[in-house]
C-alpha cells in the first residue's frame, strides 16, 4: 500500500482547503504562544467552544509570562466552561517551563515541545508545523481518519508507528501550517466517521477507500447501523459532571475565600461529593482546609 499522498493528492486538499476551510479565530494568529493553548484548548474540547475560550483566555494571559505568573486560581477561573481542567494548570506549568529554560520562547522542535506539560506527541507536532512551519505531520483523529482510508482503504487501524510515517511523508513542505490545518478540516466536515461524502472529497480520485466498491455502496446507502452499545448513565449523574460543578462553586468564590462544599449535588450525595473534592484536591485543583475537609477554595500555589 502507498506510504504517503501523492504531490497530486496534496495539491488537491490545499486548494480545497483555501476554498473551504473554516474560519477560527485562533488560527489568523501567528504567535506561537497563542497557537499553543489553541492547541491544546482543542485537545479535548469540540472546536466551536474553543473559539470563544481562547479569546477570552489571551485577553486575560496574552504573554507567555502573564500565564507564568498566573495563580492556579486565576488560571482555572480563565478556564471555566472548558471542561478537563487540568489542561489548565499544565498549560501554567508549560508557560513557566518556557519562561524558565527558553527565555520566554516558545520552543520550536518536537523533542523539546512534548517536554513541556500536558504536551503530547499531536499537539507537539501542530505547533512545530503551525507555529513555525516545521514539515512534520500532526496526527489527531481526524488526520489519522483522512490518511487510513486514503492509503489503506479501510476503517481498521494501522500501527501508530506507521500512521506517523505516513503522516511525516506526506506533509506540504511549503505549506505545512495550511496542510495540518486542511486535514483536520477535511475530517471533520467530509471525511466523516459514519458517513463520508466522498463525493464531495478533493482526494476521491486518490483514495483506496472511496474506490472500493464495498465503501461506495455504503456511502450511498448512509451510515452503516451502529453495533448496540451498553447504555450510558446521564452526564449528570457522573464523577466528571459533579467535578465541574464543585469548580463552579468554587470559582464564584472572587476573592478566594474558603466555601463549604456538602452534598447533595445533583444526583450526588454528600458522601460521592466529599470523595469528588477529596479527588480534586490530589489532583491540584482545589485547597481543603485542614481544619474541616469540607471547606475548600481553588489551588493558590
Amino acid at each position: 500500500m502507498p506510504r504517503s499522498l501523492t504531490a497530486d493528492a496534496r495539491v488537491a486538499v490545499l486548494a480545497w482547503y483555501d476554498d473551504h476551510g473554516r474560519s477560527l479565530a485562533f488560527r489568523a494568529s501567528r504567535d506561537p504562544y497563542a497557537i499553543l493553548v489553541s492547541e491544546v484548548m482543542a485537545q479535548q474540547t469540540q472546536v466551536g467552544r474553543v473559539v470563544e475560550a481562547w479569546s477570552r483566555f489571551i485577553a486575560r494571559f496574552p504573554t507567555v509570562d502573564a500565564l507564568a505568573a498566573a495563580t492556579p486560581a486565576d488560571v482555572l477561573r480563565a478556564w471555566q466552561g472548558m471542561g478537563y481542567d487540568r489542561r489548565a494548570l499544565n498549560l501554567r506549568r508549560a508557560a513557566q517551563a518556557i519562561r524558565d529554560d527558553h527565555d520566554g520562547r516558545v520552543p520550536d522542535d518536537v523533542e523539546a515541545l512534548e517536554r513541556l506539560s500536558g504536551v503530547g506527541p499531536y499537539t507537539a507536532r501542530a505547533v512545530a508545523a503551525i507555529a513555525f512551519g516545521r514539515p512534520v505531520g500532526a496526527v489527531d483523529t481526524n488526520i489519522r481518519r483522512v490518511l487510513r482510508r486514503a492509503l489503506t482503504g479501510s476503517d481498521d487501524p494501522p500501527a501508530s508507528a506507521w500512521m506517523q510515517a505516513a503522516a511525516n511523508a506526506s506533509v506540504d513542505r511549503f505549506r505545512p501550517a495550511a496542510w495540518t490545518h486542511a486535514l483536520m478540516d477535511l475530517g471533520a466536515t467530509v471525511c466523516r466517521p459514519a458517513d463520508p461524502a466522498c463525493a464531495a472529497c478533493p482526494i476521491a480520485t486518490w483514495c483506496r477507500f472511496a474506490s472500493n466498491p464495498t465503501n461506495a455502496r455504503r456511502v450511498t446507502r448512509g451510515a452503516r447501523p451502529s453495533k448496540a452499545r451498553p447504555s450510558r448513565p446521564a452526564f449528570t449523574a457522573t464523577t466528571r459532571w459533579l467535578r465541574g460543578r464543585i469548580l463552579d462553586r468554587l470559582r464564584a468564590a472572587l476573592d478566594g475565600s474558603w466555601t463549604r462544599v456538602i452534598g447533595p449535588v445533583g444526583v450526588h450525595d454528600a458522601e460521592a461529593v466529599a470523595a469528588a473534592l477529596r479527588a480534586l484536591a490530589r489532583d491540584g485543583l482545589v485547597e481543603l482546609d485542614p481544619a474541616d475537609p469540607r471547606l475548600a477554595r481553588l489551588a493558590t500555589t
